[in-house]
């Protein structure tokens, strides 16, 4: 009976280390790149690497910028990616195993650079082309932020070279060099799905020896991510009957197409051509696909980190407020910062309302504020509102028979620029005399 017992009792302890151990799985991957037995992504900002099979992933990069689209060398001993260490989005080298990043580019700094905006970051890095030169997609010379070109510059930096397109995407080199399969639109960083207009992009192939173009797949739905193996282009597409992008292949001497994943969820998103192995992101994990063939095996990746950044502690944030709003009685202010509401009293004594660290809480302000002007109300806040919104000058305005018809006069302001407040605030205002703050 007891080591009947006992071995119970081990049972659920195995079952729940199991069940402690699948927790520390870790979504939100991006941007894989695989060689040999070696992976490299990004998580929340930073490049992480991990075995080829999955496994604890190490940090590679730790800036407070974003550090995003590794790509192996041919020889697999060095990473190129794109990253901000210098404020600007530029293009770094460092060693595969982790080392001091050295940058090669120098370009513009553009308005819109982000990796959240739709027209993507600058300066991707799309592939290398040997082991000494790294192409990279730039908008460095073009006015339209939907369009940019194809660039290369040597791993020892110096002056960039514009490829003999006029405008180009993402791309992968033959085996010799001498042609390259690439995209001419480049849109994956918008939000269309099931997109079939003519910005849908194809896969083409540019010889550079005679400069002749050839659409090879020419199909209505999107086509992108073109990766040359071999005899093969392995490429993204959502031609599917659920419009799901997938993995296909294109073999070049039968002209014939494959599809290799069968996704119904989540869209096969930023592939990246190893070695001996294709990883792509998918609902937020990493997958791998061997050349040799296969499913597409799912990767289990762990990022054991402090995560020292998403601490608590104290913070002023005084000049972090984005929106505000007073009590019916005048005695308290809701306030909206760093992404938790925010409670002051009469006594001015800050309490969050909201610790949530996952959902950023916004939009608390009981009514919208028109013309981005805010009528406020209590003498209490005139001083807070110079202090934590920057405010610098506030006029104290008050009109006679305020709770009766409802009216303020406000220089430099028509009555569609003031919100009008409800009765019982205004019969409490008019007993504790002038209390309109105009912010101007």
């Amino acid at each position: 009976m007891r080591s009947s017992y006992l071995r119970w009792l081990t049972v659920l302890f195995l079952l729940g280390s199991i069940t402690a151990f699948a927790q520390q799985e870790t979504r939100l991957l991006r941007f894989p790149a695989i060689h040999g037995n070696q992976i490299v992504f990004s998580y929340a900002g930073d490049l992480y690497t991990v075995a080829s099979t999955g496994g604890v992933a190490r940090r590679l990069t730790s800036d407070v910028g974003y550090e995003m689209f590794a790509r192996f060398s041919p020889d697999g001993k060095t990473i190129a990616f794109t990253g901000q260490y210098d404020g600007n989005t530029e293009v770094y080298v460092m060693p595969a195993e982790g080392g001091v990043p050295r940058r090669v580019t120098y370009t513009a700094t553009l308005g819109r650079d982000d990796v959240s905006d739709r027209m993507g970051p600058n300066n991707i890095v799309m592939t290398w082309k040997d082991d000494t030169h790294i192409v990279y997609r730039s908008r460095q010379i073009e006015w339209n932020d939907f369009k940019g070109q194809l660039f290369q510059v040597s791993v020892n930096g110096g002056l960039s070279e514009q490829l003999p397109l006029p405008r180009g995407g993402w791309c992968s080199f033959s085996p010799d060099g001498s042609k390259m399969a690439y995209n001419r639109v480049f849109r994956e960083f918008r939000t269309w799905k099931r997109y079939r207009g003519g910005q849908a992009d194809d896969i083409w192939i540019y010889d550079f020896k005679t400069k002749a173009t050839t659409d090879i797949t020419n199909n209505p739905a999107q086509d992108i991510f073109p990766m040359w193996a071999g005899n093969k282009i392995y490429f993204v597409s959502d031609r599917d009957e659920n419009k799901k992008l997938n993995l296909y292949v294109y073999d070049l001497g039968t002209q014939q197409t494959q599809k290799l994943t069968d996704f119904t969820e989540f869209d096969v998103k930023f592939p990246s051509l190893g070695d001996h192995a294709i990883v792509f992101e998918n609902g937020g994990e990493i997958y791998r696909y061997d050349l040799t063939g296969g499913p597409a095996q799912r990767l289990v990746i762990s990022v054991g980190e402090d995560f020292a950044i998403g601490r608590g502690g104290l913070r002023d944030v005084s000049k972090e407020v984005t929106n505000f709003e007073i009590s019916p009685d005048g005695n308290r202010a809701l306030l909206g910062a760093r992404g938790d509401a925010l409670a002051l009293d009469v006594s001015r004594l800050f309490h969050g309302l909201t610790k949530n660290r996952a959902v950023g809480e916004r939009g608390i302000t009981r009514h919208a504020l028109r013309q981005e002007h805010a009528l406020l109300r209590g003498k209490l806040f005139e001083e807070l509102l110079r202090s934590l919104v920057g405010v610098e000058h506030a006029e104290l305005q008050v009109q006679d028979g305020l709770a009766r018809d409802r009216e303020v006069e406000v220089a430099g302001l028509d009555d569609a620029g003031v919100d009008r407040a409800d009765g019982d605030l205004e019969h409490s205002l008019a007993e504790r005399g002038p209390v309109e703050v105009l912010l101007a």
